[in-house]
């Protein structure tokens, strides 16, 4: 399942990341600012750097961010 998640099918814009960051920080505490680090368009950089840190693959980074967009009022991720 998780095999199929493409980087070119996740755009984040800057409105969705200070929600999104917010959710990563409550979920995954010990991620700095630097590992947040983001600019719109710089999203494969961004699931590598975190895919590193949370010592997972990018495909489940892929879809936790995706995850996370999919209902950005909620406080869940």
């Amino acid at each position: 399942m998780l095999k199929d998640l493409k980087m070119g099918d996740l755009t984040i814009n800057a409105e969705q990341w200070d929600t999104l960051k917010l959710k990563l920080l409550r979920k995954y505490i010990h991620l700095s600012s630097e590992d947040l680090a983001y600019q719109p368009g710089q999203e494969s950089e961004l699931v590598s750097r975190l895919a590193k840190r949370l010592h997972r693959d990018e495909n489940y980074v892929i879809f936790t961010l995706k995850k996370g967009l999919f209902d950005l009022k909620s406080n869940r991720l």
